[in-house]
């Protein structure tokens, strides 16, 4: 299992549909992130820096094609059109992400 987290910004004014549209993911998207072996994914929402951290662990042996076959997906399409407009990429972002990745730098179990 690989622990995965990713950081982005969220717009001032989205903040209340970001939740709404969170509070009731489609039953598609979960099934979508459960076949691309993602397990306990949790947002956390940081005001009033407008932050939002994600979190998961990744239970499978390709995260690269995992989540290749979740972008070919109609319904992550969707999704995405619906949740990218709210977001605010970080500038310091590497080429090609979305999503800022983090480093893990500590661990308990």
């Amino acid at each position: 299992m690989q622990r995965m987290a990713h950081c982005i910004g969220v717009k001032p004014e989205a903040i209340a549909e970001y939740k709404r549209v969170h509070a009731a993911v489609w039953p598609e998207i979960l099934d979508l992130l459960g076949k691309a072996n993602i397990r306990n994914y949790s947002i956390f929402l940081r005001e009033p820096e407008n932050l939002l951290f994600a979190y998961w662990e990744y239970h499978g042996n390709d995260f690269a094609a995992d989540a290749a076959r979740m972008a070919e997906s109609p319904a992550m399409k969707k999704w995405w059109e619906l949740c990218d407009p709210m977001q605010a990429p970080l500038a310091t972002r590497a080429s090609g992400e979305w999503w800022a990745s983090m480093e893990e730098v500590f661990h308990l179990s």
